[in-house]
């Protein structure tokens, strides 16, 4: 028996990797393994060989500090790290007995998987390219309820490995979706642009809750409900309530990868760092906000609900509460983080003892609306009588014992 197998069962790897052992058997390898009930984890030469499907899930990270956690619009443009992808292909061939297909998941600008790794791979072996649309936090249900699926052929039409690609998504999938397929350099197009759409959306939307903050009379939900109701110019309301600013390991290190692009191809603009400048900015906006609060409450301590980059995962890369503590920081204030599952515990406590301006940046409700999972997020610790809660997402209510400012809202209740 032939199995389908994952070389990268890591943040995300395992995760999509458990979802097929649903319904099929799944060995999985990685250089950092990490523990499955479903998964058999096994060496590589054995995964190669053992394996009919081949899906290749491994990160193509740019060097450090280019995930967005502190600024980054002011470093210079680079492409995506693809030596994992190389040594993958590489451990294939190496490895591989019989002809495998081979299925790369992974991010990558336009052209590198025609240009880099494809001449890479033994003739034997059939290829697709096929990147997912899932997100740190909700990838299980992502997985089965995608919006696409993109599969990338070398000529862009439909053929037989694709169809059979295709059977076995539905074996897996919960609802039943649409099916784009197009050359690699498309779906790799699509993939990336995906993303830089939800950043640039969600820069936007953050620009309306500045215009909000400066103008006065203005509640920023008012504004975006009415645009997310306009679908026909504007695309759904996904993304369309403001708050806390794009972030992950994804979006940001994307926008930084297209920069490179741009500038490769001497496209002569570069709207992707209008879109990173835009969000440092915000993210500045918001920290002088809470200092100014401080200043005005008795230089009330400054504290960060949340500081992995969305509810419910540990990663810190990417994190926009971490962005926004720098810039606090660089204005001579101090700041701690509450965040249980952090994987960066530098500056994280456990508890708040006094009063405190509190930026609530985890909100369940908001971040897993769209799978369902609406319960809200439950405070991380005890609130001290008297602190000030700002809300950015301007769902909490005030009580006789804690004010909520709804940041975004200059036009009252």
């Amino acid at each position: 028996m032939l199995f389908r197998s994952f070389i990268g069962i890591g943040k995300l790897g395992l995760d999509c990797a458990e979802v097929m052992a649903e319904k099929h058997e799944v060995r999985g390898y990685d250089i950092y393994p990490r523990i499955s009930d479903s998964v058999k984890v096994c060496d590589i030469d054995e995964l190669v060989n053992e394996s009919e499907w081949i899906f290749i899930a491994v990160p193509t990270p740019h060097a450090e500090g280019y995930d967005g956690s502190v600024p980054s619009a002011h470093m210079e443009p680079r492409d995506f790290g693809h030596d994992a992808v190389i040594d993958a292909i590489n451990n294939v061939n190496k490895y591989a007995k019989s002809a495998k297909k081979v299925v790369l998941i992974s991010t990558v600008l336009p052209g590198t998987t025609r240009k880099k790794f494809v001449p890479l791979l033994d003739k034997q072996h059939q290829f697709l390219y096929n990147p997912y649309l899932i997100a740190m936090g909700s990838v299980k249900w992502d997985m089965v309820n995608p919006e696409m699926v993109m599969i990338g052929t070398e000529d862009g039409n439909p053929n037989a490995l694709a169809g059979e690609l295709i059977d076995l998504y539905k074996t897996m999938m919960v609802n039943d979706p649409r099916y784009e397929i197009g050359t690699w350099d498309e779906c790799e197009a699509m993939k990336i642009f995906y993303n830089t759409f939800i950043s640039a959306k969600v820069g936007l939307v953050n620009m309306i809750q500045d215009f909000a903050l400066r103008i006065g009379n203005i509640n920023v939900d008012v504004v975006t409900s009415a645009l997310a109701r306009s679908t026909m110019r504007i695309m759904g309301p996904k993304y369309m309530t403001a708050g806390m600013g794009d972030a992950g390991a994804c979006h940001p290190r994307d926008n930084i990868a297209l920069r490179w692009l741009a500038k490769e191809y001497n496209i002569g603009y570069d709207l992707f760092d209008t879109v990173m400048h835009a969000r440092e900015i915000q993210a500045k906006n918001l920290a002088h906000y809470l200092v100014d609060l401080s200043v005005m409450n008795d230089n009330m301590p400054i504290v960060i609900h949340g500081k992995a980059y969305k509810p419910d995962v540990e990663y810190c890369i990417g994190s926009y509460s971490t962005l926004i503590g720098h810039y606090v920081e660089m204005e001579g204030r101090s700041v701690v983080y509450v965040d249980p599952l952090a994987d960066n515990k530098d500056k994280v406590v456990d508890r708040i003892d006094t009063a405190s301006i509190i930026l609530w940046a985890h909100d369940r409700q908001i971040t897993y609306e769209y799978t369902g999972e609406q319960d809200k997020t439950q405070p991380y610790c005890a609130i001290p009588d008297g602190s000030m809660i700002v809300d950015p997402w301007r769902k909490l209510k005030s009580t006789d014992k804690v004010e909520v400012v709804h940041y975004g809202n200059t036009r009252g209740a």
